[in-house]
């Protein structure tokens, strides 16, 4: 790609971001995603920035922070590289729906392939930003790219560009003559000053964003053409797996692999710092030879630690309280959460080509530029002679954050002096996986007056400890910033909070909504315990509570739509909670038959959510319908138990997440209308959705839930 020096751009706002154009035979424009957008809170008109004023030029350059590149190309099609990961989220879809909207395209004709890791600027995938973060760099390319192929059309046919229009991949002129895009892509790369302004339409004209969209990739998804790393056809890549230990980081003492090398298909056995690979002809002789394996380990440094010695040392690092206000009475509330597990359907797999002078890998991953660097430290490589590929993923919640099995991968290749896929067994993911850590709360809402006037949770979690003895560090992700119940989602007087914790070698990761999932939990089952002692109804309660308009919107969606308060048998009862976080809120009301105790089951949710402008309302309505059957999962039954250092579950078969039997009956889901542009909407409503079923089951039974998962 043949660039230009940079230009200064002509009359853009200080406040504005950089568009840039690169010289090319095709029409390309680059946007960094690090600048900020102008907000409607700071003056500008929502929905269009003032980066682009009329007839400004744009900045020209080709430095690697451009990280978001749209091109078309000689064929019609328009080609955007996304700097994130697509794990089942729908990212690409809501993108292609930005980029047409914009550009005047047929959705069919925009393509979204994934960015390799690159060497600069923001390719994390992760806290519910990927939309938020790509809405207006997005909207602004597709906008110039039209104004130039506008005026690429108005100088060819000598028309005043303001009288053109675009559709469908077309500029069409009044006299009815088209040019379609891929015809004027090489002219309109040329062009320096548009003849029509270039920035994005205003919500009112919008035409796809908005409307429900099926994604782009369902067709390949559900026929089995979507391609992840697994399918991957790597030259000389043999399948490889790994022995590991029983307990969770055990130590592997001595191994003997005459009998598995001596197997048919073996082509060699690697010793790892968390066990022994197998690389094999296929996964079947890589199973057998790993199984023929004979291995001598060491416990690992949990060996001594059961669930219950683990939750006494929480309960016993959870910080005091502060003095209540004077003359007021307390409702409190005490909570312990498991361990929970990711167990995204796709394993994990990575592949990898290991050179004496660089690599390559190729694997899902939400971070691909730490993994790069890791990776080039554990083989021993400059990070720019590292390459990483980002594949597509069958889900992850968090779980590839984290990139294991792309060290375990190098290191494998590495030593074999091959190229490897290496794949982790279900029971691998589940036993030496990333898990949620268990956490313990203790809330107390001070009373006075019939209102609240001081607010407190505090809590201890699990953290990860690492003593440099395996693989690279990279759990313990954390949400950052105040617990959510300090962010004043409630008018309750002073809110505060503070955390403690307690140190173990356990691989640890986070799992989606992170903190929040058990934060607000907690927090929206102590409201639903002062709305009691008050004898307010919780819905009430919550109206004339909650801080916000949209808290309060939504909460009033719900409790329209789910008919909150009516008659139920015996038995059965609902559940209603709010969340509001990354600039959205949500609520979700939840109806429960726990005529049998043991084996409560979840019939109705209802959900309303806020996101600002939904750019896909379907892939919406998905993530929220997948945050249900997360909160009902780690409410009512998926936990993750520790037996002497080892995790006893090994398979979904005891792993017990939510089954499509466990569904509820009836799902419905809100989404408000709104001008404010998007804010996060992936992870926002697992804690609502979790508390919800949790005050539901309280009312049902008259027992409030204090340790989840309920049955566990």
């Amino acid at each position: 790609m043949d660039r230009t020096e940079p230009t200064p751009a002509q009359g853009a706002s200080r406040r504005g971001f950089l568009v840039r154009t690169v010289a090319a035979a095709t029409l390309t424009v680059a946007a960094p995603l690090a600048c900020t957008t102008p907000s409607s809170a700071e003056g500008a008109a929502p929905g269009r920035p003032d980066l682009a004023e009329p007839g400004a030029d744009v900045l020209v350059t080709g430095a690697d922070e451009e990280m978001l590149v749209l091109e078309v190309t000689a064929a019609g099609e328009v080609v955007v590289r996304l700097p994130r990961a697509e794990v089942g989220q729908g990212i690409t879809t809501a993108v292609a729906m930005m980029i047409a909207e914009e550009l005047d395209a047929r959705l069919a004709d925009v393509r979204v392939p994934l960015a390799d890791a690159r060497t600069k600027g923001n390719q994390y995938t992760g806290g519910s930003s990927s939309v938020s973060s790509l809405y207006g760099p997005a909207r602004q390319l597709a906008a110039t790219a039209r104004a130039r192929l506008v005026t690429a059309a108005a100088r060819r046919w000598h028309l005043p560009a303001r009288t053109l229009r675009t559709r469908d991949g077309m500029v069409v002129a009044p006299d009815g003559r088209t040019a379609t895009f891929g015809s004027l892509t090489a002219s309109a790369s040329r062009i320096r000053r548009t003849d029509v302004p270039q920035w994005p339409k205003p919500p009112s004209r919008h035409r796809v964003i908005g409307r429900p969209t099926t994604r782009i990739d369902a067709r390949d998804i559900v026929t089995g053409r979507a391609t992840y790393a697994g399918d991957l056809a790597v030259a000389g890549a043999k399948p490889t797996v790994v022995a590991r230990p029983p307990t969770i980081r055990g130590r592997l003492v001595s191994m003997d692999a005459r009998a598995a090398r001596a197997m048919p298909g073996v082509h060699a056995v690697v010793r790892l710092p968390g066990g022994a690979a197998v690389v094999a002809d296929t996964f079947h002789h890589a199973f057998a030879a790993r199984d023929a394996l004979r291995l001598t380990w060491a416990p690992g440094p949990l060996a001594a630690l059961s669930d219950a010695q683990i939750r006494a040392r929480l309960k016993a690092a959870v910080p005091r309280f502060r003095t209540p206000p004077r003359g007021s009475t307390q409702v409190t509330g005490e909570f312990a959460f498991a361990f929970v597990g990711h167990a995204p359907m796709e394993v994990l797999t990575a592949v990898a080509d290991v050179r004496p002078d660089r690599a390559e890998l190729w694997f899902s991953s939400q971070t691909p530029m730490d993994a790069r660097d890791a990776v080039a430290e554990a083989v021993g490589l400059r990070p720019s002679a590292v390459r990483v590929h980002v594949t597509r993923a069958g889900g992850s919640f968090g779980r590839r954050l984290n990139f294991d099995a792309a060290i375990e991968a190098a290191l494998v290749s590495n030593a074999a002096r091959r190229p490897v896929k290496l794949m982790w067994s279900r029971g691998d993911d589940i036993r030496h996986g990333r898990m949620r850590p268990a956490s313990h709360h203790r809330v107390r809402a001070s009373v006075s007056g019939g209102r609240v006037v001081a607010f407190e949770q505090v809590t201890a979690s699990v953290s990860e400890a690492y003593d440099g003895a395996g693989l690279a560090p990279q759990g313990g992700v954390r949400a950052s910033g105040p617990l959510p119940g300090t962010s004043g989602l409630y008018d309750f007087g002073r809110v505060s909070g503070d955390s403690g914790g307690i140190e173990l070698a356990m691989p640890l990761g986070a799992w989606r909504s992170v903190d929040s999932g058990t934060v607000r939990t907690a927090e929206e089952i102590v409201v639903d315990e002062v709305a009691r002692s008050l004898g307010r109804d919780p819905v009430a309660f919550r109206r004339t509570t909650l801080r916000t308009r949209t808290a309060r919107a939504v909460l009033g969606k719900v409790a329209s739509a789910g008919r909150w308060g009516r008659a139920l048998p015996p038995g059965t009862a609902q559940g209603v909670a709010v969340h509001e976080e990354y600039g959205s809120a949500v609520a979700c009301l939840a109806e429960i038959d726990a005529s049998d105790p043991k084996h409560p089951r979840v019939t109705k949710v209802v959900m309303a959510a806020d996101v600002g402008i939904a750019v896909n309302p379907s892939g919406l309505q998905a993530q929220l319908m997948g945050a249900a059957t997360d909160g009902i999962s780690v409410v009512l039954q998926a936990g993750l138990h520790i037996d002497r250092g080892a995790v006893r579950e090994g398979s979904y078969a005891d792993f017990r997440y939510a089954r499509q039997r466990d569904a509820p009956l009836s799902f419905e889901a809100h989404i408000l209308p709104s001008t404010r542009e998007p804010g996060g909407a992936g992870e926002l409503g697992v804690p609502a959705a979790s508390a919800a079923v949790a005050n539901a089951c309280a009312r049902a039974t008259g027992t409030v839930p204090r340790s989840f998962p309920l049955t566990f």
